[in-house]
């Protein structure tokens, strides 16, 4: 008889839905970890034969689903939450937050900023985030101390900012770090050009070539209001659409943003190109930028993924909230009930968010071989009762506030809601500093 396989833990629970083969759900289960990576997963008595865990954690009232994955965020504001409600697109940034960041980013703004939003999307149960800031530097060390996976954007915007004077010298910044970083198992990076109308032909050429060379995806705000294609129009006689396609970044690498303001064709274009597309519902419904054709999309067979975008425009860094909005918007502006189905908004809010970032292989579904990142959402509570499909339940009934532990690589970054690698009064005080200092600008 062979002895158990000795592993780091074993992590059983009522239900596990690993995304991965679609649909699937497992009956009391068990993950066996090793090193950060999912061993095996397999019923649970079975395991208890075959491995002899250091750690032997039960969740008997528990679902384990992959970690969340945020596709699009500006984790830094955070810091300006709830500070520019009530407006517009345009408006809300030439009025409220570019004034803001011209006086108040830097390093210490963006570390602060964004360990105090790591926090708030480790306890809402997501594991990876897709970045795009000033001082990505800050961003990539905040993610780190969090524990957190994180998709740098090596963000490039035509105009100066404290944190890079032209295009070429975010440029030459977003790959120093990355060639800084390249071989941390947590990060990974994308080019982050602002949006068509902060970016010109000659920038995003010198993007394209990056991104061709060392194989990164591009991460961009695209068709996000009726007003963008306008003044597109107008400056070059083209929809933003259509130019990048003539400037040559549409492709499998690009990640593009919002994607609300689509003809048919433009659909079957992205389609046909392979990009993938973030579906930012929250975000596009406070800034009044209008509902994606998601649907639509996704009929195309388009890989489409979930992101919060910032605490700024959200105004919380909420993935639960986001998978019940796009799949009720869907069914609304479909006039079908059985568009986007619990298991496929799921699948938005994980896999696919992975795979528009080149990490299908490592993260966004409970696989053996992949990383151990997962979240545990506890079913006990009696707003959850009764529960006849666990997979409906985490769409439409849960919450962000069910989220009970998450691990990132095999460590328990929440256990029983509680952090362990943040300490929350002293991101409170760090908090309350930036308060005082935003605050009295606005008061002038």
């Amino acid at each position: 008889m062979s002895h158990p396989i000795k592993i780091d833990t074993l992590l059983a629970a009522r239900w596990i839905v690993p995304v991965e083969p679609a649909g699937t759900l497992l009956h009391d289960h068990a993950i066996a970890i090793d090193q950060g990576t999912i061993r095996a997963i397999l019923p649970h008595a079975e395991a208890q034969a075959r491995f002899a865990p250091a750690e032997h954690i039960v969740l008997d009232q528990h679902v384990l689903i992959p970690g969340l994955i945020n596709l699009h965020t500006h984790a830094a504001m955070s810091l300006m939450r709830g500070l520019a409600d009530e407006l517009p697109l345009m408006a809300w940034l030439n009025q409220r937050i570019w004034p803001t960041e011209a006086r108040h980013v830097n390093a210490d703004f963006v570390l602060d900023g964004t360990r105090l939003a790591c926090a708030e999307m480790l306890k809402g149960g997501i594991t990876c985030f897709n970045d795009m800031y000033f001082f990505p530097e800050a961003s990539a060390q905040a993610a780190l101390t969090a524990g957190m996976r994180a998709a740098i954007g090596m963000i490039v915007i035509n105009f100066p900012t404290a944190y890079a004077s032209d295009a070429d010298d975010y440029l030459a910044k977003g790959l120093s770090l990355r060639d800084r970083y390249q071989q941390h198992p947590l990060l990974s990076f994308c080019l982050a050009p602002h949006a068509p109308y902060s970016v010109n032909d000659k920038t995003f050429a010198s993007i394209l070539t990056y991104a061709e060379q060392l194989d990164l995806p591009i991460h961009i705000h695209l068709h996000e209001t009726a007003d963008e294609i306008e003044n597109s129009m107008e400056t070059t006689g083209l929809r933003p659409l259509e130019r990048l396609h003539q400037l040559g970044l549409l492709g499998p690498n690009l990640i593009a943003v919002h994607m609300v303001h689509l003809t048919s064709a433009e659909i079957e274009l992205v389609a046909q190109q392979g990009c993938s597309v973030v579906h930012c519902p929250s975000s596009n419904l406070k800034l009044a930028s209008g509902l994606a054709p998601i649907a639509a999309l996704l009929n195309q067979g388009i890989n489409v993924g979930l992101g919060s975008d910032s605490a700024a425009s959200n105004n919380r860094l909420d993935l639960f909230e986001e998978m019940r909005l796009a799949a009720l918007l869907a069914k609304a502006q479909s006039g079908r009930a059985d568009t986007l189905p619990a298991h496929q908004a799921l699948q938005m809010a994980t896999l696919n968010g992975a795979r528009a970032l080149g990490l299908g292989k490592i993260t966004g579904s409970l696989v053996a071989g992949k990383a151990a990142d997962i979240t545990a959402v506890d079913f006990s509570s009696l707003e959850l009762a009764p529960c006849y499909d666990p997979v409906s339940h985490l769409v439409y009934a849960a919450g962000r506030n069910h989220v009970s532990h998450v691990w990132v690589n095999g460590k328990m970054l929440l256990n029983e809601g509680k952090l362990t690698t943040l300490d929350e009064q002293e991101l409170l005080r760090r908090t309350a500093y930036w308060r005082e200092q935003i605050g009295a600008m606005h008061e002038e």
